[in-house]
């Protein structure tokens, strides 16, 4: 059975040439296969991408950096990945870290994959810097201290280092690998702009300069021109090419629940911006949604479960963080959120994650829709106020009570998690691909 790979799409024009003339080909090349989160993040994407790599050619992370944590399991061993794209356990895939990406080279260089043949960074990857973590810690305390809540960020500096690409006084890998003296002498200019701005910024600069030299060197044999090395691999010959995104639609800088969002494009024009990818070569998305919700952090969630069923789907779930270590707060299903998730990604299919956590519930709701002042809205609000003051519309439906943690095949499920499984899907009119029901690549039900 496929996994559900796009394929190479080569097309000849059935127009007639001008005389003495010859109409090139129009040649698409390989499809893309992109997998995204469809919620707040922590869907199990990893997962996802571990089981889509197994017959990969190209595994590629296209934005954010290592604020995303996704989990692989196999063979019983786990795996937390922050920088790498989760398809590096397969040693017959290439990753790649695309120019969207932004590269914190002290934790790459540290990572046990490092300086793997497998591994390729885009020459026009942003540089994060240790400053910019401690930058992000100072705006959360003056964010706290000035409006009495903060957006509650990872502390990795993924926020400082895209507001420095922004501002266009970000440094790149290109830059690191150029003419080193004059990567110094920007290097100082920007620690010296975010001094002024943040006066008890200490930065010990001739030793930040001195690792960054050694690491420059380090990451040189792995250095691609990104662009063109990604035209390649779509327009060679036939290869398997998988995106994986980090965090999800809900977090996307312009789309995500704003300002309690991450600094990129997790949605899936992030994949053609961070990886140069065109449109056209854009083939199946595959969004991964939980079968509960959960979120991480500060910001509206309307079907939150502050109750024993939020304990329970946390405990149950092990939500905790992978990158921050904080506990992920829980609720149900809601699809309205997975529904506007798709009307920006267009996904092709979905996997369900984490089925089994729904096991021992005597009941289940699902969010449908939300209604502000007793009437029911057909979008999703911009604004956080609103979404505030939306009450969501349920569904319910009896619970299993049975464990399905043994599932390899759809008929193994119980009838009524079947028709959970099938109330989400004609609800968001996407057919579901696969259904998890554990944390290991083998627990992924394929429905088709």
């Amino acid at each position: 059975m496929s996994l559900g790979w796009s394929g190479k799409d080569q097309k000849n024009s059935n127009q007639p040439a001008a005389a003495g003339q010859k109409r090139p080909r129009s040649d698409a090349g390989n499809k893309v296969t992109v997998v995204l989160g469809a919620q707040w993040g922590d869907e199990g994407k990893g997962k996802v991408v571990d089981l889509l790599a197994t017959e990969a050619d190209f595994v590629c992370r296209c934005q954010g950096g290592n604020n995303a944590g996704h989990t692989v399991v196999v063979d019983g061993k786990e795996y937390d990945f922050h920088l790498l794209p989760s398809g590096i356990i397969n040693p017959k895939s290439i990753s790649l870290i695309g120019k969207g990406f932004d590269l914190y080279c002290f934790f790459l260089c540290s990572s046990r994959y490092f300086n793997r043949n497998e591994l390729i960074v885009s020459d026009r990857a942003h540089l994060v810097f240790d400053f910019h973590q401690v930058v992000d810690g100072l705006q959360e305390t003056e964010r706290q201290a000035q409006e009495g809540k903060n957006i509650g960020t990872t502390k990795k500096g993924i926020g400082p280092a895209y507001s420095s690409k922004a501002s266009r006084t970000g440094l790149r890998v290109c830059d690191l690998l150029g003419d080193f003296k004059d990567f110094s002498t920007r290097f100082k200019n920007l620690v010296q702009q975010y001094q002024s701005m943040y006066p008890s910024l200490t930065v010990d600069v001739e030793d930040q300069l001195k690792k960054l030299k050694e690491y420059a060197e380090r990451l040189r044999p792995m250095v691609r021109d990104g662009v063109y090395y990604m035209y390649e691999a779509l327009h060679g010959p036939p290869k398997k090419i998988l995106v994986e995104g980090a965090n999800a639609a809900l977090l996307d800088i312009d789309f995500g629940t704003y300002p309690f969002v991450t600094s990129s494009n997790c949605t899936v024009g992030g994949a053609c911006t961070g990886l140069g990818i065109p449109p056209m070569n854009i083939g199946d998305v595959f969004g991964v949604a939980k079968a509960y919700t959960t979120r991480v952090g500060i910001g509206a969630f309307p079907t939150e479960q502050l109750n024993a069923i939020g304990e329970l789907l946390q405990t149950r779930g092990h939500e905790v963080g992978v990158t921050t270590g904080r506990k992920r707060r829980c609720g149900w299903l809601d699809l309205v959120i997975v529904r506007y998730a798709h009307m920006i990604n267009g996904f092709t299919a979905i996997a369900l994650t984490k089925l089994d956590i729904l096991d021992v519930l005597d009941e289940i709701k699902v969010g449908v829709a939300y209604k502000l002042n007793g009437k029911r809205i057909p979008h999703f609000p911009a604004n956080m106020d609103v979404l505030h003051k939306v009450e969501v519309e349920y569904e319910t439906f009896p619970g299993w009570k049975t464990d399905t943690s043994a599932a390899r095949k759809w008929n193994d499920l119980p009838a009524k998690a079947q028709n959970y499984i099938r109330f989400i899907e004609n609800h968001i009119g996407v057919p579901i691909k696969w259904v998890g029901v554990g944390k290991s690549r083998e627990c992924m039900i394929q429905m088709f």
